[in-house]
């Protein structure tokens, strides 16, 4: 027998309607999925190419310390790390310490302006001895840490944070500082879980007067 008329049942419909919606939420999975793992890999990056800059900014301070005679070229009490960098048209001094924050810690940098003479030098020196953080000038370089080790070199490698590379008291400096520079700086910075960082990353530098 021949169908009195064409078109399709209801039921049909329903059935058609429901495998095309099963198909679509398929589909908006597969999509949300992509946009997620490409979301998740320019985070990964930016926060890597966030650790190299950090990193090569450190090795570059290492890689310009200039001693001048007046500060120490280079100490580390523990907290802070602090040095004499030459720069164009003078001379800075830099200090690195890793402070507390919200869920961890941060690695902070602070940088004098360029200075010319000796009394602004030994200024930029005494001012490093006072820091309680947040002064003008620093910089949050890299964020998510829960802690640093900072080794020196000489005869041997030594922490630190337990030999005390401590610099002279601030409470003056006159007279010639001896250079008494490290043949080699050693960083250990440790990742916070969640930071998108894993474990510990290890760096040497060769310090070279």
């Amino acid at each position: 027998m021949m169908r009195s008329a064409d078109g399709f049942t209801l039921i049909e419909v329903l059935v058609a309607m429901t495998v095309m919606a099963v198909m679509a939420m398929m589909a908006w999975q597969g999509v949300d999925g992509i946009v997620r793992a490409r979301d998740a890999n320019q985070s990964r990056l930016e926060q890597t190419l966030r650790l190299n800059s950090v990193i090569g900014q450190w090795e570059q301070d290492l890689g310009s310390i200039q001693d001048s005679g007046v500060v120490p070229p280079f100490t580390c009490d523990g907290s802070t790390v602090r040095l004499t960098r030459r720069s164009e048209g003078g001379m800075q001094v830099v200090a690195w310490a890793l402070r507390p924050d919200t869920a961890a810690a941060s690695w902070w940098r602070w940088a004098s302006p360029i200075v010319t003479t000796v009394g602004e030098l030994q200024d930029s020196w005494l001012r490093t001895q006072q820091f309680q953080g947040g002064e003008p000038g620093q910089l949050r370089a890299l964020e998510g840490l829960t802690g640093w080790q900072v080794y020196s070199y000489r005869a041997e490698w030594a922490n630190c944070q337990s030999t005390g590379d401590v610099a002279p008291p601030a409470v003056a400096i006159s007279g010639p500082i001896r250079a008494d520079l490290p043949k080699g700086v050693r960083i250990v910075l440790t990742f916070a879980p969640g930071s998108g960082q894993n474990g510990s990353l290890t760096r040497d530098y060769l310090v070279t007067p």
